[in-house]
């Protein structure tokens, strides 16, 4: 993909007539070129060569690439060692708020994963051609990383402002190899994924790592298994395993977009609704907006994107119930057969066709085989299930005559529910009942992290493993600001006070994490860290049922799609610090900043945590070994959503409230100040 539509100095850019820089815009660009983005590009080179006349050295870049964000800045200007970064809007006569976050989420990006930016000083400018100068009497701003406050500016005003920065902060550096300079950047899953759906690639859009474990050598591994399987018409089934955010679900979109592209029946799957449902509106707003991009002034269908959305990410249940209504009932002897009559009846809803590539993402959250008969029984009538959801889905991609793939992309410590089988169950079924697929394990999944202990044996029981390094996922890119987040949040959890002390240390400069007693004062924090479009948002565990003197109640589910998707003037939304997330509604999806509000479920005694639910009017003791290590696994979620920073706040309690003693806190509080903890 091209970086950039045109690039040159100032004084090539001055010489160069306006059909030869017009021509190379059109050159590069891969949509139809309509006569309003024609038009657009016709004002800036005739508008940018007067503003530039006198102009001597520096370079001028239009249409860079920022592809994790799916878009492309208008024009970049480096003048006397200054970034400026231009986002016009040609014949405009107000600045709108939507295009002032654009802006400044360009700078923020460049700042972030451009390598070349990071020292650099950075102002974004929003160039509303026929607005007017009022809002340029505001102060101008400069955050501690150098990059500034958007700026208003006008046709009139913008050679005035341009000059007074070059004036107050110009620098002797030497831009000239500026636009070659390395660009790495960590999207969120939902920018991500979206900008695999609009055609960028994997390598495009993420940050690569020299461990040798990036998400590109891994999605290529992957896709040479589908390919040697599509060739010896053979089946196969890949495990890949990842720390927390290191991309296991970015790896099973690509994938699936990689596939649908070919046209093979691909699907990527998962058990979390959260998830599916905020990516799948994700992909379907930013295909209206693409196709309206596209063809101005032509209303794109809402319903059509989520229509072609939903044919290639599902919620894993619903791919399984779709099987279901495809088999013959009763079920006889525990054998499970196709009836005929209902793929017939069903050929036009897709019941008739089973994927040959499937992907599952939290493959060792797949029910039981227990979980499963008693679920179907209950909600769906169907008796005496001879399958666990492991088994079950083999058995469907099975079904295929010629080949098929099967990805299981694998998490380690964050279970959350019971009635999950884990990933022995996969090897089981396989051994049992499969036992001419072949298996890719990644070299890691025999750690302890990622399942039990019979596993070693299922696989030696098996004479087509294959171990493959390149099947595991080894560095977060969730907290791009500190990879070493996770780390530092396992040994917090695990009481390893002086491990997290350390990690602590190596992460303040780049990663705040503070704490406080008081909301309101974590609020106020949260509001100043936001930037552009960053998100932020309060998170709380599902047990925290004792905050509702605070205003948060857990038993109020947040709409997942609006409190991940819109603004601040959705009161849904995530920024409007009404409603608070739990770990299932968080799970594999993050946000900028976070609030950690702390209950009284997990405390801090001593040098041990101690486990409470709340039952009808008190707290009680979880006695459950597997139960305890859920409520661990639901803070160490929480704990690691933030992608640049976190403020947890310890409420003080109530001496007068017996469900809200300050003892209930107290400990939490001085064992996270013990660790190093900053507080605001």
């Amino acid at each position: 993909m091209e970086r950039f539509f045109y690039q040159n100095s100032i004084i090539d850019f001055l010489t160069d007539s306006e059909d030869a820089i017009l021509g190379a815009l059109a050159k590069n660009n891969s949509f139809d070129l309509v006569d309003l983005q024609r038009n657009a590009w016709l004002y800036e080179i005739s508008f940018l060569k007067n503003l530039l006349r006198d102009e001597k050295t520096g370079q001028i870049i239009f249409e860079y690439s920022i592809p994790r964000l799916g878009k492309r800045i208008d024009v970049i200007l480096l003048l006397h060692g200054i970034v400026f970064v231009l986002e016009f809007k040609v014949g405009a006569d107000e600045y709108c708020r939507q295009d002032l976050e654009q802006v400044w989420d360009y700078a923020l990006d460049l700042k972030n994963f451009h390598e070349a930016s990071s020292s650099l000083t950075i102002v974004p400018i929003l160039v509303a051609t026929n607005a007017d100068n009022a809002s340029n009497s505001k102060e101008v701003s400069q955050y501690n990383d150098h990059v500034f406050e958007p700026i208003f500016s006008n046709a009139e005003s913008l050679s005035q402002i341009i000059t007074q920065f070059i004036t107050d902060y110009a620098q002797e550096i030497d831009l000239s190899r500026w636009a070659l300079s390395r660009y790495m950047p960590t999207p969120t899953i939902i920018q991500a994924a979206s900008s695999l759906y609009l055609n960028h690639s994997v390598a495009d859009i993420t940050k690569t790592e020299a461990s040798g474990e990036d998400l590109q050598r891994t999605s290529e591994f992957v896709m040479s298994v589908i390919e040697h399987s599509r060739a010896n018409r053979e089946k196969s089934i890949c495990f890949v395993t990842g720390v927390p955010g290191a991309g296991k679900t970015l790896v099973g979109l690509n994938i699936a977009v990689r596939q649908f592209e070919k046209r093979d029946l691909a699907v990527y799957l998962s058990g979390n609704q959260p998830l599916v449902a905020v990516l799948s509106e994700a992909l379907a707003r930013d295909k209206k907006r693409q196709e309206e991009e596209r063809n101005p002034g032509v209303r794109y269908n809402l319903t059509e994107a989520r229509r072609n959305v939903k044919s290639f990410i599902q919620i894993v249940h619903h791919y399984r119930d779709t099987t279901l209504n495809k088999l013959k009932q009763p079920i006889v002897n525990g054998i499970l057969e196709i009836d005929p009559a209902k793929v017939d009846k069903h050929k036009n809803d897709g019941y008739s066709e089973v994927e040959h590539v499937a992907i599952f993402d939290e493959a060792q959250r797949a029910w039981t085989k227990t979980h499963l008969a008693n679920w179907l029984s209950r909600k769906k009538g169907i008796a005496n299930f001879p399958m666990s959801e492991p088994e079950f889905l083999i058995w469907s991609l099975n079904l295929r005559e010629d080949w098929a793939v099967v990805v299981c992309l694998v998490g380690g410590g964050q279970e959350i529910n019971t009635g999950e089988a884990g990933i022995g169950e996969w090897l089981r079924a396989i051994n049992a009942n499969f036992p001419d697929w072949n298996v890719f394990i990644s070299d890691q999944l025999t750690g302890k992290e990622y399942a039990e202990g019979e596993l070693e044996d299922l696989l030696q029981a098996n004479a087509h493993v294959m171990r493959n390094k390149n099947l595991h996922l080894a560095v977060s890119m969730r907290s791009f600001r500190a990879e070493q987040l996770s780390n530092f949040i396992h040994h917090m959890l695990d009481g390893n006070v002086n491990q997290a002390q350390a990690l602590l240390k190596t992460l303040k400069s780049k990663y705040p994490i503070v704490i406080t007693r008081d909301l309101d004062t974590a609020k106020i924090w949260l509001r100043k860290q936001k930037r552009g479009t960053e998100r932020y948002g309060i998170v709380v565990s599902s047990q925290a049922q004792r905050l509702r003197p605070l205003a948060i109640d857990v038993r109020c589910k947040p709409d997942t799609v609006h409190w991940f998707l819109d603004d601040i003037t959705d009161i849904r939304s995530s920024l409007f610090l009404e409603d608070a997330a739990s770990e299932f509604d968080v799970q594999g999806l993050e946000l900028d900043w976070t609030c950690l509000v702390w209950d009284g479920d997990l405390r801090r005694k001593g040098k041990v945590w101690q486990n409470f639910t709340f039952k009808g009017n008190k707290w009680q003791n979880i006695r459950s070994e597997e139960s305890r290590a859920y409520q661990i696994n639901a803070y160490r979620v929480l704990l690691t959503r933030a992608r640049q920073g976190m403020v947890i706040c310890v409420p003080e309690g109530n001496p007068a409230d017996a469900t809200r003693l300050p003892e209930f806190y107290d400990g939490t509080y001085e064992y996270l100040k013990q660790i190093g903890l900053d507080e605001i």
